[in-house]
């Protein structure tokens, strides 16, 4: 296993936007940033989807695709930046006709239809705030959402608003207006309930002129819901200020060029399919993919090759998916613009970092941020060495450290390299939320002074590169050792056989707690009591007697949100009896 990845200037296809990492960080400023972007006329202020849209439409980049859209049976459109413009204006005029106001929330239901994109941005120019839902969620879930953020506006398909939300449509008292999108069918006008509207009555009809209005930079603009281990989801608020943080990231981490073809794979519906499905590659002017069918390995290799697609952002989930249907599949395929593959959601083990020279001709680059913090806080570069299974280094602009919290409520930061602890952001970055909806008490628990706590355990090396260990609370304490559960998991991903692991503690009086490993293995590989010896003394040999696991017990599949995290949570709650706590973004289950 290589232990870096080294990059050197004259191999690369395009000079990288970050190249002098030090020097980039001693000079940035994030009112420096800031002014890289336009702004509204005449003082007006920062509108997320100005910055996205109407500057590119007002200036030499008007004809530029700025979304390219591949309909899941086949249909094509492309629309320019010009063409989003008055597109979105045709929304944001469409919710002034129903009364809406600034300040009101507007939730999108809907697959990956060009509609989504224009609903989207164009409430952001009307000042509501958005809130996309995964149209995959079942009808409590969605309920849930829409009764903590009192939605006022829906916009759907007569598809999902009959099965997800004509079931608990009594339980959202504030739904007033519901604005169905059918691409597949003509909608029905005199079967409609009132209130329920066709986007082609409403939207189509309106002006594809408008003006933003001034737009104070910390208006709210995002409510993004992020579940948590126990009681209802949390409704993180994002405002405006926050294009500045997808920006900079959409140059830095994703080292977006003018002339870049981008593809996130993520849904618009989980925060990494706003800010970099839709937001940070827009606000760089560059042409989106947006791929409507789901996942699909033969699917998306020809995307990549067909739509010349030169960024790449995807999910662990889906590399690993790829690495298990084997590298044979790839020779069909040539991706000869890739240049730039990067991956979010969950920790990228070491194999899956090299995996992708292989596959693709160039490495995976993980980074790490969170909900919370509503963009990358840490990166591998384009231009800087990568070390297979780290996070990467923090953003210019993000001071990152490692801290313990202390019994006053504050926190010591570590002074020295390779300590273990909490990973801490100082605040003041603009995408950090600015609450959880109508939960003050529980947002003041996020901080310690002036630092940002995450929750997740890590350490920094001696190069400043940060790697992940866990969970706070899913770290294990066996016989006097704290063991981060992504260590071993990374472990026993690098045997041939495993496909995916994960791991959690379970009691036991001599020891506190054991390691116990839930193990998908690769097709071809019985998962009988041979495969489980072999894999126990793979560990072993790895990771030493005292951090590797002492059972194993296989799974054809793990249980994973519906964004791809593995939830070991709930394992450990199978495991032991214990309450399963939300389980409303549970996609895959094991049981």
């Amino acid at each position: 296993m290589k232990n870096r990845i080294r990059k050197q200037v004259e191999s690369f296809r395009v000079t990288p936007n970050l190249l002098d990492y030090t020097a980039t960080c001693r000079e940035f400023s994030w009112q420096a940033a800031r002014r890289g972007l336009q702004g509204l006329p005449e003082g007006g202020g920062l509108n997320m989807a100005h910055e996205a849209v109407d500057r590119h439409a007002n200036g030499p980049r008007a004809a530029h695709t700025a979304l390219r859209w591949l309909g899941k049976a086949g249909a094509r459109e492309h629309y320019s930046y010009r063409d989003l413009a008055a597109e979105t204006s045709r929304f944001a005029n469409a919710l002034g006709a129903l009364g809406v106001e600034s300040g009101e929330r507007v939730f999108l239901l809907l697959g990956r239809v060009p509609e989504l994109y224009f609903a989207m941005l164009g409430a952001l120019k009307a000042r509501c705030v958005v809130t996309p839902l995964f149209s995959a969620f079942g009808p409590e879930p969605v309920a849930t959402r829409m009764q903590i953020g009192a939605a006022r506006v829906l916009v759907t398909t007569e598809t999902l608003y009959r099965r997800k939300v004509a079931p608990v449509r009594e339980q959202l008292p504030a739904l007033e207006h519901v604005i169905l999108v059918d691409r597949d069918a003509s909608i029905e006008e005199t079967a409609l309930a009132p209130g329920l509207v066709p986007w082609p009555r409403l939207v189509g009809r309106a002006s594809p002129e408008y003006v933003i209005e001034p737009t104070d930079p910390e208006t709210p603009a995002l409510l993004h819901f992020t579940s948590g281990t126990t009681g209802r989801p949390k409704g993180a608020v994002h405002v405006h200020e926050a294009i500045v943080t997808h920006h900079v990231t959409g140059r830095y981490a994703l080292d977006l060029h003018d002339q870049d073809i981008f593809w996130c794979t993520a849904d618009p519906g989980w925060v990494t399919g706003t800010s970099y499905g839709v937001l940070a590659p827009l606000s760089c002017g560059v042409t989106v993919v947006v791929v409507e069918a789901e996942y699909d390995p033969a699917t998306w290799y020809g995307v990549l090759q067909d739509e010349a697609v030169s960024v790449w952002y995807t999910a662990p989930t889906a590399v690993r998916m790829m690495m298990r249907a084997g590298l044979e599949m790839l020779a069909d395929y040539r991706f000869p613009s890739l240049r730039f593959v990067a991956s979010v959601g969950e920790p990228l083990n070491a194999e899956a970092v090299v995996w992708g020279e292989s596959a693709f001709g160039c490495p995976i680059h993980d980074n790490w941020w969170q909900t919370e913090t509503g963009g990358i806080m840490i990166s591998n570069f384009a231009g800087l060495d990568i070390k297979p299974g780290s996070m990467g280094r923090p953003l210019p602009g993000v001071e990152a450290a490692i801290v313990r919290r202390e019994a006053d409520g504050g926190v010591a930061v570590a002074d020295e390299p390779d300590v273990e602890g909490e990973l801490a952001l100082r605040s003041g970055w603009p995408s950090m939320m600015r609450a959880y909806l109508d939960e003050d008490e529980r947002y003041r628990k996020c901080f310690a002074g002036d630092w940002y706590l995450s929750g997740d355990l890590a350490r920094q090396d001696a190069e400043g590169y940060f790697w992940f260990l866990g969970r706070a609370d899913d770290v294990i304490k066996s016989s006097g050792h704290l063991v981060g559960p992504f260590e071993v998991e990374s472990a026993l991903m690098e045997h041939p056989a495993v496909v995916e692991a994960a791991v959690i503690g379970v009691p036991d009086e001599t020891a506190g707690q054991l390691i116990k490993a839930f193990v998908t293995l690769h097709q071809g590989h019985a998962p009988d009591e041979a495969m489980r010896r072999n894999l126990l003394g793979h560990a072993r040999k790895r990771l030493g007697p005292a951090v590797a696991p002492k059972f194993i017990e296989f799974r054809d599949q793990l249980p994973k949100t519906r964004s791809g995290k593995v939830l070991r949570r709930l394992l450990r709650a199978r495991e032991l009896g214990l309450p399963e706590g939300d389980l409303s973004t549970l996609e895959t289950d094991s049981r």
